[in-house]
């Protein structure tokens, strides 16, 4: 999560070059790509089960790999519709903050996402994303810039006022910021929206409604939970997360910030979340997905921007986009032309 493509490379060769010396190496990953490229003989863990060893890459595919892990097939490929995006919903100009250790984190950040559009946000961890995040979402204040949503000034303002705005969060610590673990799974679903009818009247709370709100959301979302009133922490992580997006999304966002939705997910869990922000982009949602997942990055975004010490090196067409121009771009070097205008308030396109 930490590399950029070439340093990935790079390690894989390391590791290969370890078991030429006559050492055992063991990876265990979920990147199917690097398990297939890597390994002499692969073993599937299925729910603690081995469902499948000693398979031999060039007698396998990334597919049937993914069959053995879930006991279905997967889609790896998603079809994403063409469509025309909208007016800009979020804008972020000129944007600057601080880290924790009161470090400059963002740098005069500036770019737009635009109705029924994903904006794939690339950058190796700690890059400044989780920042930008968080002064989008009025978690951490900004020093300098503003965030527009749909034409309001939110910088520096409350969580709630985003939240009101249209604006979703997708955290990308599921368990301890999106989600609170000892709360059942209604509870959990209606914490944006419990302030609000029919979920409650006159500051009580509306058993029946909530019921049959978590009840909806479970069964349109397919969270796998024993009961609503189970607790949160029970779920698997690929359930923690549908549960978390499935609270974001009934809403009819405007706008979400997806943070690594994906993190730490099966493939059968990957392909429902990304399933579910496809189908959110359609509703006519600007999405800004933040992801170290090069794959998930050009599977999904109509435009990729690319994060290096919190300044956007580059933005261009997914249509367009190269893994070694991206992975380049993620480690610092400056290979596209900024056209007049960039770095200003609308974060121009940047063009070979």
């Amino acid at each position: 999560a930490v590399l950029a493509p070439q340093e990935i490379e790079e390690l894989c060769q390391n590791l290969k070059a370890m078991a030429a010396e006559g050492k055992s190496v063991i990876l265990i990953s979920h990147k199917l790509t690097e398990v297939l490229s890597i390994s002499d003989r692969i073993t599937v863990l299925r729910k603690g089960r081995v469902t499948a060893s000693g398979i031999r890459p060039d007698d396998t595919s990334r597919a049937d790999l993914a069959r053995l892990m879930v006991d279905r097939p997967v889609l790896f490929a998603l079809e994403r519709e063409a469509q025309e995006p909208g007016d800009p919903v979020l804008v972020v100009e000129g944007l600057s903050a601080q880290n924790d250790k009161g470090l400059p984190a963002l740098q005069g950040i500036s770019f737009e996402v635009r109705a029924g559009e994903v904006l794939g946000l690339a950058g190796v961890a700690g890059n400044g994303q989780r920042e930008l995040a968080e002064v989008m979402t009025g978690l951490r204040p900004a020093t300098g810039g503003r965030v527009l949503l749909n034409g309001q000034n939110v910088a520096n303002k409350t969580p709630r006022r985003s939240l009101d705005l249209g604006l979703s969060h997708v955290p990308e610590d599921r368990v301890h910021v999106g989600l609170i673990p000892n709360m059942s799974v209604s509870e959990n679903l209606i914490l944006k929206d419990y302030r609000r009818p029919p979920l409650s009247r006159a500051g009580f709370l509306m058993k029946k409604a909530i019921a049959d709100f978590a009840g909806r959301l479970i069964k349109d979302f397919q969270i796998d939970t024993p009961g609503p009133e189970s607790q949160m922490k029970g779920l698997s992580g690929g359930n923690l997360q549908k549960a978390l997006l499935a609270r974001e999304i009934s809403g009819a966002p405007k706008a979400m910030i997806a943070m690594q939705p994906t993190r730490g997910l099966d493939v059968g869990a990957i392909e429902a979340v990304h399933l579910l922000l496809l189908e959110l982009r359609k509703s006519g949602a600007a999405i800004l997905l933040v992801s170290e997942e090069l794959d998930e990055i050009t599977s999904l975004s109509d435009r990729i921007a690319v994060i290096y010490e919190g300044r956007i090196m580059g933005t261009l067409p997914s249509r367009d986009s190269d893994v070694e121009k991206i992975g380049l771009m993620m480690a610092g070097t400056a290979v596209l032309e900024p056209s007049a205008g960039e770095g200003g308030a609308r974060g121009e396109e940047l063009v070979p």
